[in-house]
């Protein structure tokens, strides 16, 4: 999130966005990323179990992450045009699950949410806290078709680190005592 650990409220839902797949989008990208024929022959796939093309999970799930960013990104202009400072978002350490549980077929508009179910501070990296996100799709039928829970660090605002913490952080970026802290280990 790009507001700091300590603002980010549980269970507050945000809107991301929805999006119309078409056959030709979803033949395209699966084409490139997941060339299966239920994704990409729509000859086969009408006599599949599927009744036609049906988009990847993953084009779906990129759909969803894009959604996600742009948010993440309009959040943060927001706070800057009020004259706030943002907080700063983190890497993610990982997907915990992810389930695509209705196929998403040609015509299908999905509408993408996002929340944060709970959060924690990290015991292994100071300064920061752990957030869990969880990303849900629906169709316009209001079907699920993709949720994805998963981790990311955010940065806690009214964090001060210790003198060691300090001196360690700068150790870690003079390269030459990079080395020697590596040749140690």
């Amino acid at each position: 999130m790009t507001r700091w650990f300590e603002d980010i409220i549980i269970d507050e839902v945000h809107e991301l966005g929805s999006h119309t797949f078409t056959e030709a989008e979803m033949i395209k990208f699966s084409k490139l990323y997941d060339n299966q024929y239920f994704h990409t022959d729509p000859d086969l796939a009408k006599h599949s179990h599927f009744e036609g093309v049906i988009a990847s999970g993953w084009h779906t799930a990129c759909i969803g992450h894009r959604y996600m960013v742009d948010f993440l990104f309009e959040v943060e202009r927001q706070l800057l045009d009020a004259g706030e400072r943002p907080g700063v978002s983190g890497p993610s350490p990982g997907i915990n699950k992810m389930l695509f549980t209705t196929p998403v077929r040609d015509g299908d508009k999905v509408s993408y949410t996002m929340s944060i179910t709970s959060k924690r501070k990290s015991g292994t990296m100071a300064g920061w806290g752990i957030l869990i996100v969880e990303i849900v799709a629906k169709n316009q039928r209001n079907d699920l078709v993709y949720t994805q829970e998963s981790a990311g660090f955010s940065k806690l605002r009214d964090y001060t680190p210790t003198l060691k913490q300090r001196l360690q952080e700068w150790a870690i970026q003079q390269p030459l005592l990079r080395k020697l802290m590596q040749r140690g280990k």
